[in-house]
């Protein structure tokens, strides 16, 4: 006979999730945070404003995508891109999935147009504001699990268990984030923001206060976090799905209890804790190290030159070699008129307005108004020459 499965442990006490901060090993921890910060900074005044704003809608996308990955419910980026333009599939699991992508990605500019006060972003509001905002987006019969329609914002009124781990009594969530807030609700100094937000990455989802849905409102909710580091120019998503098992083994280990009396002085343990932390970190300094890579400017300009070259091969005079100085102008300096852009083409009048016509319609050059100043863009397919391996899934065929 199989040995009876181990009880397994009830959690209805707040005690029982401390430590909701790692106490040793800080000043380590805050010398891997340092180095993010930084990277981050600079990173932001690497690139105009304009550009800044079309990589933040790129990234976007990706938030959508990588996020819904993890979940094991993407779409290819294409299907995201035809959503966003109200192009549905007509197969209904694959437009259903397109409607997620595409409330996580409106859920993002509400959140980010909405602000936030640094001392809330990472309080049980915050949260469920960022579950509300999300789910929101949904009909009900795309929020259905088991039968049930998950209601945007609402902590779960039911026991639950997920997987391995047994989340609190559903009577008892409302103590478990009060504790959250009351540790994780303050302004951080920047050596510790990146171990605030991770720790509450971590036990936000360990108290698992939806019925479904937790995963993203935490990513949701860590984005905005970093915001003021990221300003949405890149993406720790994309680290986590790209690293998507490591990912959930921290998590995983981070659920553990204390392993012994060098374990902290909390029920869970303060080492796997650490360990996710340095997860977390390391995370987001491959990422933002990547994106300063891509957006090296010399580096940027001859890949616009590079494209250029590739595109005038495969589609003829309507991409001419004249077009890179412009294109490289508009990438480093900002948006400059229609007839600025034409006479830095050097090229005749009617010539000009065919090859500015042709960057206008396959998006690497985008405009508010049909007579506006022209600005860069980054279509899906022009991404594996101006930031090869930044979203890689971009490049290859929709197949769902």
């Amino acid at each position: 006979m199989a040995p009876a499965p181990a009880p397994l442990a009830v959690y209805d006490q707040p005690h029982q999730f401390e430590p909701l901060l790692p106490q040793k090993g800080l000043d380590a921890l805050a010398l891997r945070s340092r180095e993010v910060v930084e990277k981050s900074f600079r990173l932001q005044g690497a690139a105009h404003p304009s550009t800044r704003q079309a990589l933040a809608e790129l990234v976007r996308s990706m938030n959508s995508y990588y996020s819904n990955l993890i979940e094991g419910q993407s779409t290819h980026p294409r299907n995201i891109d035809r959503a966003l333009a109200q192009d549905f599939s007509d197969r209904p699991e694959t437009a259903r999935k397109q409607r997620i992508a595409v409330a996580h990605i409106v859920a993002e500019r509400e959140l980010e147009a909405g602000g936030i006060g640094e001392e809330h972003v990472l309080t049980r509001g915050y949260l469920c504001r960022a579950h509300e905002a999300f789910f929101r987006q949904l009909e009900p019969g795309d929020r259905m699990v088991e039968e049930r329609v998950v209601t945007p914002g609402a902590l779960r009124q039911e026991d639950v268990r997920v997987f391995r781990h047994q989340p609190p009594t559903w009577t008892s969530i409302p103590r478990f984030l009060e504790r959250a807030d009351q540790v994780y609700g303050k302004r951080w100094g920047l050596d510790t923001l990146l171990v605030a937000i991770g720790s509450a990455h971590h036990r936000m989802a360990w108290i698992h206060p939806f019925l479904d849905g937790n995963g993203r409102a935490c990513r949701l909710q860590t984005h905005m976090a970093l915001l003021p580091l990221s300003a949405g120019m890149w993406s720790v998503n994309r680290g986590f799905a790209r690293e998507r098992g490591r990912y959930y083994e921290h998590l995983s280990n981070a659920d553990m209890s204390r392993q012994g009396d060098l374990d902290g002085r909390g029920n869970l343990s303060e080492k796997m804790l650490h360990e996710w932390c340095e997860f977390f970190i390391e995370t987001c300094n491959d990422q933002v190290t990547f994106m300063g890579r891509m957006l090296d400017l010399e580096g940027l300009k001859s890949r616009v030159a590079g494209l250029i070259a590739v595109r005038s091969k495969e589609r003829g005079k309507s991409y001419r070699e004249e077009a890179v100085l412009p294109m490289q102008h508009v990438l480093a300096a900002g948006p400059v008129s229609r007839g600025d852009f034409n006479r830095m083409l050097g090229l005749g009048e009617r010539t000009g307005r065919t090859v500015m016509a042709q960057l206008l319609k396959d998006g690497l050059l985008v405009s508010e108004t049909p007579k506006g100043d022209v600005r860069i863009g980054l279509p899906l397919d022009a991404l594996n020459i101006l930031l090869p391996n930044l979203y890689p899934e971009a490049s290859t065929q929709a197949v769902d």
